[in-house]
């Protein structure tokens, strides 16, 4: 089938805290709409720009097989659509089910411009788990009361940290916990003695989130649109750009108590953060007559502690693929190409004639490898396909480190970034491992890293530095997770690997939005193959010019 949405891009008066501000929607939503179709399904999705702002949307997870320019990520696959311009992002699901989502894609506009995508098995084909009596998509949010593109603009201009968000939201309301919001909370009714999937989406621009339900414990069925083998906790962590599906099987009967849904950040580094806690409610319905359910006890879940990265690390083992007849781990057994890169933060010198309010009057700056991204002003993916590089991007971006030091333990003394467009060229079907090292450069922390246009497998992760003649011994090549969205542990390293089988120009960052504004990210280019079916075809004729 083919299905057509039509996203308006619009301002909308929006009150939370006590506060009124206008922010930019789709179709005056918060979360904006869901999108749902069938595995296989194309879709056509007409995105009109209402606003001041340049936008473009990112179908986060999506493979987009030789569908590149409908990718969105704002001057890698595309220039952003102007103001009173639209464009059709036109692609196919290939060979994905389960939950994803959208959002924008250029500075940061995705603090309210996000919303659900449920691809739902092709027709006749069941879940690998129960069939659930209904489905909810529970989306995490962050919610600023000043203007969040003057705090990034002003944070750019001054090299200092911006500002923290005032509340946590779920399905874009904060909860009980925060001033005004007591209405403002999401309420989730369900029926005694009954299965719900719940489609968790992490959409928060800088926080990594714990969550719980109280007195329930949770199956996790599914990560990043990738079913796994099932297990049962009573605490998820999800990141930005993750989604994970759970099963939550009601109690028996009523019973005669309110239950708290809570999610508060996971925190690793050194930064300031909000260390505030979301709430929605989870009712029974039908309760006995004879009693209010107001009269009833409101219980809470326990969350871990702030920095409890045992917790995170133990729970990220247990994500393991399916990997079974239906659902293979295609995880590439033989590697072409191997890549080490470090991920984390460092900083510039500031420029003459100014005050900087980084550390020591620097800016702060992240990087991969050291090289701190420069955001071209025209579309990588245009340039590479009509053979204009020159001037836009390079293809020296480093393989290795520049210079090794012990990068878990005590930084080197020179810890200024260096800057550039570079990008990595892989052929098609290149067999890639990647090893992403975190670094102590300015503390320790972790670095959720998107990969665009593809799905990866997580063959390892570790604490201090990656030791490249012991860890792969221990790597698993069987079952390991697939996901598009990795945490890198803090003070640690993870080891993926990706068939580079979807020709195009592909992002790939931290998905914590102040470290990508500062630089935490790269490109990869996948060459065309040799068939017709190998191929990216040209760009549509809507595509936006810069």
């Amino acid at each position: 089938m083919t299905r057509q949405y039509k996203f308006n891009i619009q301002m909308k008066n929006v009150t939370r805290l006590c506060q009124t501000k206008s922010i930019v929607t789709v179709n005056g939503q918060l979360p904006g709409p869901t999108i749902t179709a069938r595995e296989g399904d194309r879709l056509l999705i007409k995105v009109v720009n209402h606003v001041q702002y340049n936008i473009s949307i990112h179908w986060h997870g999506v493979r987009q097989l030789r569908s590149a320019w409908a990718d969105g990520p704002a001057y890698i696959t595309q220039c952003p659509i102007q103001t009173g311009q639209s464009y059709v992002y036109n692609f196919t699901l290939t060979g994905q089910r389960g939950t994803l989502f959208w959002h924008a894609h250029i500075s940061w506009l995705r603090v309210t411009v996000y919303g659900a995508i449920v691809i739902l098995p092709k027709k006749g084909v069941a879940y690998p788990f129960p069939q659930p009596f209904k489905e909810f998509p529970i989306i995490f949010g962050e919610w600023w009361n000043e203007d969040t593109e003057t705090n990034i603009n002003q944070a750019l201009q001054t090299g200092g940290a911006p500002n923290i968000s005032d509340a946590h939201t779920i399905n874009g309301l904060p909860g009980l916990f925060y001033n005004c919001s007591t209405k403002n909370t999401f309420r989730l009714k369900v029926k005694p003695g009954k299965t719900y999937l719940l489609r968790l989406i992490n959409a928060a621009l800088d926080d990594e989130l714990f969550f719980s339900i109280a007195n329930h414990t949770l199956t996790v069925v599914e990560v990043d649109a990738g079913y796994i083998k099932p297990f049962e906790t009573n605490t998820i962590l999800i990141t930005p750009g993750q989604t994970t599906n759970l099963l939550l099987k009601t109690m028996p009967h009523h019973p005669n108590a309110t239950f708290l849904m809570a999610a508060r950040p996971y925190s690793s580094g050194p930064a300031t953060f909000d260390n505030t806690t979301t709430t929605a409610i989870l009712e029974y319905e039908n309760q006995p007559s004879t009693k209010k359910s107001n009269k009833f006890p409101v219980l809470r879940p326990t969350l871990p502690i702030f920095n409890d990265t045992n917790f995170v690390a133990n729970f990220s083992k247990k994500i393991k693929s399916l990997a079974n007849a239906q659902f293979p781990a295609n995880v590439p057994k033989k590697v072409d190409s191997r890549f080490f890169f470090t991920v984390g933060l460092g900083l510039h010198p500031c420029p003459q004639n100014q005050t900087c309010q980084g550390p020591n009057n620097t800016k702060f700056a992240a990087s991969i490898n050291n090289v701190s991204f420069i955001q071209p002003n025209i579309a990588l993916l245009q340039a590479h396909f009509f053979n204009q590089s020159k001037g836009v991007y390079t293809t020296d971006f480093p393989a290795n480190p520049p210079f090794k030091f012990n990068y878990t333990g005590n930084p080197p003394t020179n810890i200024f970034v260096t800057s550039g467009t570079k990008v990595v060229v892989l052929p098609y079907n290149t067999r890639v491992e990647l090893v992403l090292q975190d670094t102590s450069i300015l503390g320790a922390e972790s670095h959720p890293l998107h990969l665009h246009g593809f799905n990866f497998f997580v063959v390892g992760q570790g604490f201090g530095n990656y030791n490249p003649s012991q860890d792969p011994a221990n790597f698993n090549l069987v079952d390991p997770a697939e996901r598009n969205t990795v945490g890198v542990p803090a003070g640690g390293w993870v080891a993926i690997r990706f068939l580079a089988d979807n020709p195009g120009t592909w992002f790939m960052h931290c998905h914590l939005e102040v470290h990508t504004s500062w630089g935490l990210k790269m490109a990869w280019i996948v060459k065309d193959g040799k068939g017709r079916k190998q191929k990216l075809p040209p760009p549509p004729a809507d595509l936006p010019k810069c």
